[in-house]
């Protein structure tokens, strides 16, 4: 072993017996600050300036407060999870629909039977209590018109809308 390998170790020894069996107790008192005046002529008579106390050390808690906001979480955190995705944007607006037109209401119309007189076509129709007997051009009820007759189908118009419908009478007999 060299020579400076033996005062390494003993170094080493060194402080390792003040880390153990050192002074580790906190000093409770403030100290004042050692601070040599100036030296001046015997003729200027200054006043001696005030030395500036040296404050005791406070917590963190009690000057800047507690408040996950105010440190280490905030936005002021550097090391805080950031998302750096720009938001998407607004959706489009909805496109304007305009409304459906008015439909023609259902055939309110149960079909009772059919007969052919002299070449014409004659429906016998029920709708609740009330039957007709109709021909080509008759308006029924003032709302529906029938266009035409021709088994299997009778076509009927309803005249507010002007909306054809078929109603199903049967085949020829």
């Amino acid at each position: 072993m060299k020579a400076r390998h033996v005062a390494m170790a003993c170094a080493l020894a060194l402080a390792a017996w003040l880390a153990l069996f050192g002074d580790n107790s906190p000093a409770t008192e403030v100290v004042e600050p050692a601070r040599q005046a100036p030296v001046r002529a015997a003729s200027q008579t200054a006043p001696r300036p005030q030395a500036p106390a040296i404050m005791r050390l406070q917590p963190r808690e009690t000057l800047i407060g507690d408040d996950a906001d105010a440190f280490g979480a905030g936005p002021g955190d550097g090391f805080a999870a950031h998302n750096w995705t720009p938001p998407p944007p607004p959706p489009p607006p909805a496109p304007v629909v305009p409304p459906a037109p008015p439909q023609a209401p259902p055939l309110p119309f149960t079909v009772i039977g059919k007969s052919l007189q002299e070449g014409r076509w004659e429906v016998f129709l029920a709708r609740g209590e009330q039957t007709w007997l109709v021909h080509e051009k008759d308006v029924i009820d003032g709302s529906w018109r029938v266009d035409a007759i021709k088994p299997p189908l009778m076509i009927l118009t309803y005249v507010q809308l002007e909306q054809v419908r078929q109603l199903n009478i049967g085949v020829f007999d």
